[in-house]
């Protein structure tokens, strides 16, 4: 197994920041500094021995494969979701010490709503990859009354700075308010998006993922995924659930 996938698996980040730490240099195998064509030999996980040999990551050995856990967390706006233990208004002093983990894409810190927080890399990588174009939904209210011309525009794609959105879902629901469901994830789009066609957002929160819905979560609160949710997801994501 390729390392990366195989820190994914473990728990200690997504695939995505393995490859950020292993290109870094901050990965250790077998006291050498590990390339991106390193490959690690599995033992039986079941064990809680996962792998011949040894990994250390930042100092961190990386001694076996966790029970993986799945969780949903209403962020509320102020909160950063940069796992950065010097900045008082980090997600990570919010989290449980044990199992490790770390939110599947981010909100912008003036932003709030459903955040998944997991230690799958794997269901990670699935979801934050964008050749898959999972949807997200958000409700958003700008700072005044839009038109027909403005959702037109906003489904259909807008520019700014050299990119271009893809077409996207749009909902009216208010004068000022609406639905979008997106399948990109560029940085605070649906701001500068809005933006581009004139209009401010003041609030912004993000309701579902796939099939996961936010729901009566209070803010500040978080809540394992039951069975059932767990199930609907993977087969969103079409991934087996015994992976």
């Amino acid at each position: 197994m390729r390392l990366a996938k195989y820190l994914a698996l473990s728990g200690y980040c997504s695939r995505r920041a393995a490859t950020r730490l292993i290109r870094d240099a901050k990965v250790i195998i077998d006291g050498r500094v590990a390339n991106h064509i390193d490959t690690v030999t599995l033992l039986d996980i079941a064990t809680g021995q996962a792998s011949q040999e040894k990994i250390v990551v930042e100092g961190t050995l990386v001694t076996a494969v966790e029970a993986k856990a799945y969780w949903l967390f209403n962020k509320a706006v102020g909160t950063d979701c940069r796992l950065l233990p010097e900045r008082s208004d980090s997600l990570i002093h919010l989290l449980p010490k044990e199992p490790r983990l770390y939110p599947v894409g981010r909100l912008d810190k003036d932003s709030h709503g459903l955040l998944l927080l997991t230690n799958d890399g794997e269901l990670t990588h699935q979801l934050m990859h964008p050749d898959f174009g999972h949807r997200k939904t958000y409700h958003v209210q700008v700072d005044r009354p839009f038109d027909a011309v403005f959702l037109a525009k906003m489904a259909a794609g807008v520019s700014y700075k050299d990119v271009t959105t893809l077409p996207c879902t749009i909902t009216r629901m208010a004068a000022d308010r609406y639905e979008i469901i997106l399948t990109q994830g560029l940085n605070r789009q649906i701001r500068r998006m809005s933006q581009s066609l004139g209009y401010k957002v003041i609030d912004l929160k993000r309701v579902s993922i796939q099939s996961l819905q936010l729901g009566d979560l209070a803010s500040d609160e978080m809540r394992s995924l039951s069975s059932a949710e767990l199930t609907a997801l993977r087969a969103s994501l079409d991934l087996n659930a015994s992976t």
